[in-house]
């Protein structure tokens, strides 16, 4: 049973710390500036990969150190993401997050996640994130392109009306969620 809590985030608002500078780092970093462009990021890594520094270029809210990891990169940080190749440094990294309080999400080993980066469907502002708790992220990334090929370019409009008819129905909560529910009800059908 998935006993995840879905939430999403305010990236922008929260300070990252992404140890690892390869693939993995890199994919981890630009899952993170796609959601939340203007994010704070440090990736600390010995060495890291050119689409990592094209990417720093590009954002300059992405800082890049040139180091091995050391607890004293953990200050100051909201979330850590761990994408290193290294199965010893990934759980010294854990244990030093779990020992400040800071959430972390160590790449390919559930069993040191506090949170997991889900696959994410984007059509203007619906976001949709999958997940399988941890144990197939290839079969999410294969649901999240069937869902974005089957829901139509179109709903940013559906959205748009939807947030203008919100915007001006009178009434108390109550009133305003009954009235919309009505609106919507046509979706089920």
């Amino acid at each position: 049973m998935n006993t995840l809590f879905p939430i999403f985030l305010k990236i922008e608002n929260l300070r990252t710390l992404v140890v690892g500078g390869g693939y993995v780092g890199l994919e981890k970093v630009t899952a993170i500036l796609s959601n939340g462009p203007d994010a704070p990021v440090t990736l600390v890594a010995p060495e890291i990969r050119e689409e990592i520094k094209t990417l720093a270029d590009q954002h300059p809210n992405l800082q890049l150190i040139y180091d091995r990891y050391s607890p004293g990169y953990l200050a100051n940080n909201d979330l850590v993401i761990v994408a290193t190749n290294d199965k010893a440094v990934n759980a010294q990294i854990q244990a030093d997050c779990k020992s400040h309080r800071i959430l972390v999400n160590v790449a390919d080993t559930p069993d040191l996640c506090d949170f997991y980066l889900s696959s994410v469907v984007k059509k203007g502002d619906l976001k949709i994130a999958i997940s399988t708790n941890g144990k197939s992220p290839t079969f999410a990334k294969r649901f999240r392109e069937v869902l974005e090929e089957i829901l139509p370019d179109s709903l940013q409009g559906t959205l748009d009306n939807l947030q203008t008819i919100r915007n001006r129905l009178k009434g108390d909560f109550q009133e305003k969620l009954e009235r919309l529910n009505e609106i919507t009800k046509v979706m089920k059908s």
